[in-house]
């Protein structure tokens, strides 16, 4: 059999292109955020022979934006996913399990790992936590105190209407804000299966713990120790003015008050929140972003030894000082550079004691409903024990008609 000249020279093309041909990932980082990973995937690139193409994508809209593009071959390899939406993306088959992440996961605070595991599988490498913690003005509160009560002694008597003085303020008319209080009194959003699964068939929220936890809050309220200011849409923002303008003592907010206020003239501290009447510290939720695969790469493998490469320690520490997020490993959180930084120590042992946000769909069917629970008792609309309990059955009744479809 002859070949020819053309015929060896394509088959030199073929064999060349397949030796040149590079494998390439595609990374959605977080707006502004693509920077703290840059190193990492400099060294990854030079040790695996292949090329990362980051691009930045609101990080809320990552995972709506990949059931579009992934099917297309447009989506990404690797992408980020807020912990409380991972049962959903689970569940229409957007993401795969992470399989490194089995022996890995004691590298990271358990809760955080907690918050992407269901039925045993873990679906995401944890990237950043977010939690509640307390901020207090230097010039009004010398040190903070360590129990809620003290709090509310404190903001009874400095409390001063006309001049627009107060003590501790807190968004507790809002679930998210308030859970911190209930959870230490036994309060839980569900409870699990004898696997260890979420069980949505057991809403805690009308428990013994939930009414303890509100009824604790409720008296910063009733006595005058919260203004109206606090309540509805605005209270954030009413409390952001406050504290900012020195008219609050202490607030209760999360890392993404930081910025606001380091940018005013307060003279500020930051710790974590305080312990209740039974002694057990405060709680909040658990907010996670982790790194997770799409169900539609064709380099499963490689995404994994990509994720586990850049959360190395060294490349964890150096993401932290260029984007200033918390993040959940261990190794880090135990660094000079975090434990000698206020903020960054409360929000990582605040982290330790948080509680996730539940990741199963039946989660978007309580917000509402304790929402406006807490916020009728807070005003005077219903008692504690009343509101919940009806919350609770309106929350049960909304999950039957998810499971059913109707």
């Amino acid at each position: 059999m002859k070949i020819t000249k053309i015929a060896l020279g394509l088959i030199a093309i073929a064999i060349s292109s397949q030796v040149c041909a590079k494998t390439y990932l595609t990374v959605w980082e977080d707006d502004l955020k693509s920077q703290g990973i840059t190193e990492a995937i400099k060294d990854f690139e030079e040790q695996f022979d292949c090329e990362v193409k980051v691009k930045e994508v609101p990080f809320l809209s990552q995972v709506d934006k990949l059931r579009l593009d992934g099917p297309t071959g447009q989506g990404p390899d690797v992408l980020l996913i807020p912990a409380d939406r991972v049962g959903a993306a689970v569940v229409q088959h957007l993401i795969n399990p992470i399989k490194f992440m089995q022996e890995d996961q004691d590298k990271y605070i358990k809760s955080a790992v907690n918050a992407f595991t269901i039925n045993s599988e873990i679906y995401a490498v944890p990237k950043v936590v977010e939690s509640l913690v307390m901020f207090y003005n230097k010039d009004l509160l010398k040190q903070p105190y360590e129990t809620l009560e003290d709090y509310y002694y404190f903001s009874k008597k400095i409390v001063d209407e006309k001049a627009d003085q107060y003590g501790l303020l807190a968004k507790w008319d809002n679930f998210y804000y308030a859970y911190g209080a209930m959870q230490p009194f036994g309060s839980y959003v569900f409870g699990t299966d004898s696997d260890g699964n979420l069980d949505p068939q057991d809403v805690g929220l009308d428990n013994d713990g939930s009414i303890k936890g509100v009824e604790t809050i409720k008296k910063f309220f009733e006595n005058g120790c919260f203004p109206d200011a606090v309540l509805g849409e605005s209270g954030v923002g009413n409390i952001d003015r406050l504290f900012i303008n020195g008219k609050a003592a202490a607030v209760i907010n999360g890392p993404w008050a930081l910025e606001p206020y380091s940018n005013s003239n307060i003279n500020f501290g930051v710790t974590t929140l305080p312990v209740v009447a039974n002694g057990k510290p405060m709680s909040s939720f658990l907010g996670v972003k982790g790194y997770v695969i799409s169900a539609w790469t064709e380099h499963h493998n490689l995404a994994e030894q990509f994720l586990k490469f850049i959360n190395q320690p060294q490349y964890v520490k150096e993401r932290y000082v260029k984007t200033k997020e918390i993040p959940p490993l261990k190794a880090v959180m135990a660094d000079p550079m975090i434990i000698n930084d206020d903020f960054a120590n409360a929000i990582a042992i605040q982290a330790s004691r948080a509680v996730p946000i539940p990741s199963i769909p039946e989660m978007s069917e309580v917000w509402g409903p304790i929402n406006e629970a807490i916020s009728k008792v807070v005003t005077d609309k219903a008692t504690v024990k009343d509101a919940l309990r009806a919350a609770v059955e309106h929350v049960n009744y909304q999950i039957e008609t998810l499971k059913t479809g109707l």
